[in-house]
């Protein structure tokens, strides 16, 4: 009874998505020759794909159930130790070896990937450790952009002198962010957020003045080594080297911080506010770190992103990069550095890889995203709760 049960819920789900894929995947429109053409095939191929993966989905979340009942025996797959120790130095070897091997477009898609990382990981402090949901975290990255991109146009500083001062743009504006949403939480936290980085974007596009509008600014300085002047293809190795360490730096950061007495205050705010506040923690230094730290990440890769695209508009910082860069921080799992960084990999480079389905880009990233949620909702690696035994002590023999 309960597979028939399995079934009919399947047949349902399928008879959903073909109505909600019906008008993007059945019907094409010719505007020149007004013509209208049903593709019937897609309709099948929907329908049938979405009740084969329903009932594949709820087959495994039964017999995952039924393997939680039963206590298993077994001993867990756990890596060999050899193998744990010679995983590190294999990754370092192809991280060195790929600008060398592949061309100058594959390195110019990882380093736009690993922005993206460092992107998630600051994301990650906000939205992951402290539980603030910030939907408008690219107008920090639009700060540090736009902070490199005047500073070299109108006083031709370079990009090691801007890099700290949008760095440190960031870190102010996310204070100034920070202070008006303290007593805010949740959705309308959220909303706020949103606002604010609606708001920066239609500064830089209606103050022509300032920003250039939407002509946007170019011929932005590449980073430099030493004043030596580098090829195209040479400075685009040197920014994916320059993204490495900036990766490897965000994740010793991030961690440190994570297991700090601060860290602690961010997860005990995300956990319950009101016993957080309860315990002593200053709930307003805490929210208002949190907000400058992420922000300060944000603005930091937005002066890599000028330097490495040597061109900036508006356009570059609208709101579905926010929702890029807080999918992947919820595909990987909140307050994981891990889970982040396989996130951001697959999001940023898997389309560019299949690109014979961009036209469907949109649909597959929302049955990805659904698909996590339901087999997956703490995201690709889950972090794992540290949990505290209480024993009484044994009783002390005279």
């Amino acid at each position: 009874m309960t597979g028939l049960n399995h079934i009919k819920k399947s047949i349902f789900i399928s008879l959903w998505f073909v109505f909600l894929t019906f008008p993007l995947m059945v019907i094409r429109v010719n505007p020149y020759e007004n013509i209208v053409t049903y593709r019937w095939k897609n309709l099948f191929l929907v329908g049938g794909a979405s009740f084969i993966l329903s009932l594949i989905g709820r087959t495994y979340l039964r017999n995952k159930e039924t393997r939680a009942r039963s206590k298993s025996d077994h001993p867990r797959f756990s890596l060999d130790s050899r193998l744990r120790r010679l995983l590190p130095p294999v990754i370092g070897l192809l991280v060195i070896l790929f600008p060398f091997v592949f061309s100058s477009y594959q390195v110019n898609i990882m380093t736009t990937a690993l922005i993206y990382v460092v992107l998630g990981l600051g994301l990650n402090i906000v939205v992951g450790l402290a539980g603030l949901l910030d939907l408008g975290y690219v107008a920090f990255y639009a700060v540090g952009a736009y902070s490199y991109a005047l500073l070299n146009h109108h006083f031709g500083l370079g990009f090691w002198t801007a890099l700290p001062i949008g760095a440190g743009l960031g870190c102010l504006f996310g204070i100034l962010l920070g202070f008006p949403v303290l007593r805010l939480r949740g959705d309308y936290l959220a909303i706020v957020t949103l606002g604010f980085g609606e708001i920066i974007r239609l500064i830089l596009e209606n103050w022509n003045e300032f920003s250039f509008g939407p002509s946007g600014i170019a011929n932005i300085s590449r980073p430099s080594l030493f004043g030596i002047k580098m090829s195209l293809a040479t400075s685009t190795t040197y920014i994916y080297f320059l993204m490495i360490a900036f990766t490897l730096l965000t994740i010793f950061v991030v961690n440190r911080l994570q297991n700090s007495r601060i860290g602690r205050a961010w997860i005990a705010l995300r956990e319950d506010e009101i016993a957080c506040q309860a315990m002593g923690i200053d709930k307003t230094r805490t929210k208002l770190t949190a907000f400058a730290l992420g922000a300060t990440w944000a603005g930091m890769m937005g002066v890599v992103f000028a330097a490495k695209t040597t061109f900036i508009n508006p356009a570059s910082f609208t709101f579905i990069e926010s929702a890029i860069i807080l999918s992947i921080v919820v595909l990987g799992g909140m307050g994981s550095i891990a889970g982040v960084i396989i996130a951001a990999l697959i999001l940023i480079l898997l389309p560019e890889y299949f690109r014979a389905f961009s036209d469907y880009r949109m649909l597959l990233f929302g049955a990805t995203m659904v698909l996590m949620m339901i087999f997956r909702p703490q995201g690709i690696i889950a972090v794992s709760r540290r949990v505290y035994n209480f024993s009484p002590e044994k009783k002390a023999t005279k």
